[in-house]
Parts: C-alpha cells; sequence; structure tokens
C-alpha cells in the first residue's frame, strides 16, 4: 500500500514545513513551477537492488548470453550496418529479459531512502560542480517487470522454444528507418514458423500456446529500457551508455565486418 503524502497528508505542521522548504528550494532554482517538485511519497518508493553485487554479475553474464545468440546468426551480420544498429537499439532489451527468464534469474529489491529536502537547499548552489543524480527505479516499475518475468516462467519455454522466439523477437520489421525491412519480415516469419513447427510435438495438447507466447512476448516492449539500465547495469557501467557498449561488444569481439 501507498504510504501518506507527506504533502497532502493531515499533519498541517509537517504540510506547512513541506510548502515553506518547497518554496525556499524553488525560489533558489529560479521560479521553477511547484507542479514540477516530485512529491515525497513517490521519493521513498524509489529502489535499488538488494544485492547488486549478485544480480548485477548475473545479468552481465546474460547480457554476454544475448550479444552472443546476436553473434551467431548469420542473417543477421549480412543485414546493413544500419539496420544491425537499429535492431540492436530496438531489440536488445526484449532480448535481455528473455535471457534472464532463461537463465532464471532472480532479484530483490529494496526502497531506496529519500534525498533530504534540507541537503537539497544547501547544496543546491554547488550542483553546477556536481554530478547530476542518478535515476532510481520506482517499486512500482520493478513490480511490472517482475509481473512480466513471471509470465514468462509460467509457460516454461523448452530451449529451442527459447531461440525461435528470440529470433522472432530480434528480427522485428516495425522498426523505423530500415532498409532491408521486407528481408527482416521474411526473418521474422521463419523464426515464428519455426516455433509454431516445434510446438506441435512438444505441446499438441495445447492448442492456443502459440498464440499465447507471441502476446506475452509482446508485453516485452512495454519495459523500458530505461529501467533495465538503471536496474541492472548503471551501478556497474556508470553513465556510459549500454547500447554503445553492446555494439562494440557485438562487433569487436566478433572480428566481422558489417555488411555495408
Amino acid at each position: 500500500d501507498c504510504e501518506r503524502c507527506q504533502c497532502h497528508g493531515e499533519d498541517k505542521r509537517t504540510a506547512i514545513l513541506y510548502t515553506l522548504l518547497s518554496q525556499n528550494l524553488t525560489h533558489s532554482r529560479g521560479g521553477r513551477s511547484p507542479t514540477h517538485q516530485r512529491c515525497l511519497c513517490h521519493q521513498r518508493r524509489t529502489v535499488c537492488l538488494r544485492t547488486p553485487h549478485v544480480t548485477c554479475q548475473a545479468a552481465s553474464n546474460v547480457l554476454v548470453k544475448t550479444v552472443n545468440f546476436m553473434k551467431n546468426l548469420p542473417s543477421f551480420h549480412l543485414l546493413p550496418r544500419e539496420d544491425q544498429l537499429l535492431l540492436l537499439d530496438s531489440c536488445w532489451v526484449p532480448l535481455f529479459l528473455l535471457g534472464l527468464v532463461q537463465e532464471m534469474v532472480t532479484f530483490e529489491v529494496m526502497e531506496t531512502p529519500a534525498p533530504s529536502m534540507l541537503k537539497k537547499i544547501l547544496l543546491d548552489g554547488q550542483s553546477k560542480w556536481q554530478e547530476p543524480e542518478r535515476t532510481q527505479p520506482t517499486l512500482a516499475a520493478v513490480r511490472r517487470l517482475q509481473c512480466c518475468l513471471n509470465s514468462f516462467w509460467s509457460l516454461d519455454l523448452s530451449p529451442k522454444e527459447f531461440a525461435y522466439l528470440k529470433g522472432a523477437v530480434l528480427f522485428n520489421p516495425d522498426v523505423p528507418g530500415l532498409k532491408a525491412s521486407l528481408y527482416i519480415e521474411s526473418l521474422q516469419r521463419e523464426a515464428q514458423r519455426a516455433l509454431q513447427e516445434v510446438l506441435q510435438p512438444l505441446h499438441p495438447e495445447d492448442q492456443g500456446r502459440f498464440a499465447r507466447i507471441l502476446l506475452i512476448a509482446s508485453t516485452l516492449k512495454s519495459i523500458p529500457p530505461a529501467l533495465i539500465t538503471d536496474l541492472f547495469f548503471r551501478p556497474v557501467i556508470g553513465n556510459a551508455d549500454i547500447v554503445a557498449l553492446v555494439a562494440e561488444m557485438l562487433y569487436e569481439t566478433t572480428g566481422r565486418q558489417p555488411a555495408p
């Protein structure tokens, strides 16, 4: 349950104190509108990993396997370089999440303390010499992520199902700006057809499994890349660009030259 919001609580003294501090902070920032100030209860609901060393290591291992999956697909490397980068940028999160499911990576989060309003006021004049504060995932966003992962675990996919589903997710012809969209669409249809064919001997009694897998897979697109980056990788890579790092892993470690 959500905690009582201090800025609209029944405690008049707390509300007055919050209003005074907020106004002070607003004036010190040059008259920024109070509507842009985040509610304290939302700040208290930000979370971080409970065991970051363990979970970040597991997530890094999954990311390496995700890159290896793309690296070992000749059809992917036959695409123009621009298309490879567009697909990488669009699909690395869904592929990574499928990897979390396949590797059975579980994690717990804990709430991070809200930054002190007084500290913000005192340090506001020094902010231009300090690095910007990193964003923290919210508990609600993490719960949506865990719900999505639980939906996949309930499917109990086989290794072949994972492989063909990853192909169907990677070769997404709807990514804007693709040069070889028709070829990519044919690769996606091929992966979906292979997935459907492997389901028949594995689950002959479950006629709706193929549609259910694709439906649940579509929910992966609703998970923001920023959430995945902030939760699993920001503690390790700092402010580095995760997509640039993944691209470097894909190309520099393979020694392959992307198609012109």
